[in-house]
């Protein structure tokens, strides 16, 4: 069944219902444009979300970045990002092959059809012109007739009429004649239109409009036929990435499975083993004994209980150490040094050859070391280039590394002066090639480079050798500083080492220093709100989110960090540039 036979007489419909469908293929490409632009945004946001959680801007040399949690959050935002990526890719396969091919085939079969109407008019304008002449020469026939037909009842009036003369008679029977010829003519001339017309008709009818009906059929049944192919591409296109999309959440999946938490613990116990012994135990201090306190350089540093090796994880500022004041009875050597002997036995040895010197000391072991306050850990403890501001286990993998960093480099300049080497005999031997003396610049600076690489060699590994040994006798000092910054280190037996004993009067003195810094929590001058999350990785920082309150404690000094304090007390720097500030007035 065919338009052209079934529906020869619904032109309006016919065109009407092209136009719709027609209609129906820009409306389907307008909602994949419109889908595509979801695609796009949701791809935008997730590919923003990865990038606002991956922390892989910050610092590789974190101690989280080790951690198989950290490494599979890592790995998830990849994924996810990965998996925008296809979300993209659908976006563009849609764009590519359904609405840039379905705009032009459109544009195709808009002109077609066009075509076919404007064949349709031409054919339609021929039948009725055909008609008009069939009706005007229909209408003379009519006319001529009649007035034949008036012509030949005048010219029988007259030949009856007595009074008519002859002449009379004979010229109205030459006008009935001429009129009856004349119509004669009239007649034969509609009759001729009239088999022009039907036969015109009949070609309109059965052979021109079916043509172009079956034209248009058939234009409607390939536009059907492409928009299900589009229809078909709108779930192939996105079938076509599900398998990549699949490995993206196989991967999510197998972020998940890589985690290992006995692996992470280990990672934390190799990051963060000081290397340092237990505490040993407390000595009996025989005050009866007098001035001699056989206490005094075992117990210096060590942790009194829990609470001190607990208290800097509270929230209040618990330090692992307490800050000792010089008691009058401490400070009584320096004026009056005490002399009365025990009822059992004659005075302390080392007390009778140097009493001054001995007071020192004892007033040295007394002031216990401590951590400083928050306003000092800025800047203390000091790095130092070999690495003794560490714990030792620490300190000697920074040491090893650092060492595989000078080796490669290292290995980089021997190698470079080899092909130096190599590039001057070529040219000894061939002089067309270049000149000898201009290599001797690179020569020189190359063999600067590895003495200079070898030296910091040698020096690295003399402190990795003392790390290694000093490493298995150091008792753990609970993070103790002296007050130069320093690690204190211990002997064996428990006394001071020579090289860690500070000078006695320089310590009394920094102690001295530091009783009058004060102790109690700076009063708030201000508030101020983070515009930016800042990791707060550094030591001495303090982490923060975007839109976080925070009190100000002091002020930026010109060195771009402001210090903060949390509602829970945790103080901190932050940058100055990353937040906005309001002082109070």
């Amino acid at each position: 069944m065919d338009w052209g036979t079934e529906l020869w007489d619904q032109y309006d419909i016919i065109e009407k219902h092209t136009q719709s469908g027609l209609e129906l293929v820009e409306k389907y490409v307008k909602f994949v444009k419109e889908r595509t632009e979801i695609e796009q945004s949701y791809a935008k946001q997730l590919r923003n979300l990865s990038k606002k959680y991956n922390q892989k801007r910050s610092n590789k040399d974190e101690p989280d970045c080790r951690l198989s949690s950290y490494q599979s959050f890592v790995d998830i935002l990849n994924e996810m990002n990965d998996y925008a990526g296809q979300r993209e890719l659908i976006a563009e396969n849609m764009i590519m092959n359904i609405c840039i091919d379905l705009t032009k085939y459109l544009q195709e079969l808009k002109q077609e059809r066009k075509t076919y109407l404007l064949e349709a008019k031409k054919a339609q304008q021929s039948l009725e012109s055909t008609y008009k002449q069939l009706d005007s020469s229909k209408k003379r026939f009519e006319r001529e007739w009649r007035e034949a037909e008036r012509a030949a009842q005048y010219a029988e009036k007259t030949d009856q009429d007595i009074n008519a003369t002859k002449a009379d008679v004979e010229k109205a029977k030459q006008q009935a004649h001429m009129r009856a010829r004349v119509a004669e003519d009239c007649k034969n001339d509609y009759a001729a239109q009239l088999q022009k017309y039907n036969k015109e008709q009949s070609q309109f009818y059965f052979n021109d409009m079916p043509l172009i009906f079956n034209k248009l059929q058939d234009l409607d049944e390939r536009r059907i036929r492409k928009l299900g192919h589009g229809y078909i591409l709108f779930s192939d296109t996105e079938k076509n990435v599900m398998p990549i999309i699949g490995k993206c959440l196989e991967g999510i999946t197998k972020a998940g499975t890589n985690v290992n938490e006995k692996n992470d613990s280990m990672v934390i116990i190799e990051q963060n083993k000081s290397g340092f012994e237990r505490p040993g135990d407390l000595e009996f201090e025989d005050y009866s004994q007098g001035i001699n306190r056989a206490s005094s350089d075992s117990s210096l540093g060590t942790p009194k209980g829990p609470m001190d090796l607990l208290g800097k994880n509270k929230s209040k500022n618990f330090w692992l150490f307490k800050r000792s004041k010089l008691s009058s009875s401490t400070l009584t050597p320096f004026s009056t040094p005490p002399a009365p002997s025990p009822p059992n036995g004659a005075p302390s040895p080392k007390f009778g050859r140097d009493p001054l010197s001995y007071c020192l000391k004892e007033i040295n072991k007394t002031v216990k070391p401590r951590i400083s306050s928050f306003r000092t850990l800025r800047r203390s403890p000091t790095v130092t280039e070999d690495f003794g501001h560490l714990p030792p286990e620490q300190r000697r993998k920074k040491l090893q590394q650092k060492l595989e960093e000078i080796s490669k480099e290292l290995q980089k300049e021997v190698d470079q002066s080899e092909a130096l080497g190599k590039m001057k005999d070529v040219y000894e031997k061939n002089p067309q090639m270049g000149d000898p003396a201009s290599l001797a610049t690179q020569i020189s600076q190359t063999s600067q480079n590895i003495e200079r690489l070898r030296g910091e060699l040698n020096k690295y590994e003399t402190w990795l050798s003392e790390a290694g040994v000093r490493g298995d006798t150091l008792r753990y000092r609970a993070h103790s500083f002296n007050n130069n910054g320093a690690h204190e280190v211990l002997s064996p037996d428990g006394a001071h080492s020579d090289e860690s004993t500070p000078d006695p009067s320089q310590a009394i003195y920094a102690e001295f220093d530091d009783d009058f810094e004060d102790e109690e929590p700076v009063a708030p001058i201000g508030k101020c709100t983070a515009m930016y999350n800042f990791p707060g990785a550094s030591e001495g920082t303090i982490s923060m989110q975007e839109g976080e309150v925070l009190a100000v404690v002091e002020e930026d000094k010109g060195d771009g960090w402001t210090r903060v304090r949390r509602h829970n007390g945790d103080e901190g720097y932050i940058p100055t540039s990353y937040v906005t500030i309001t002082l109070n007035k």
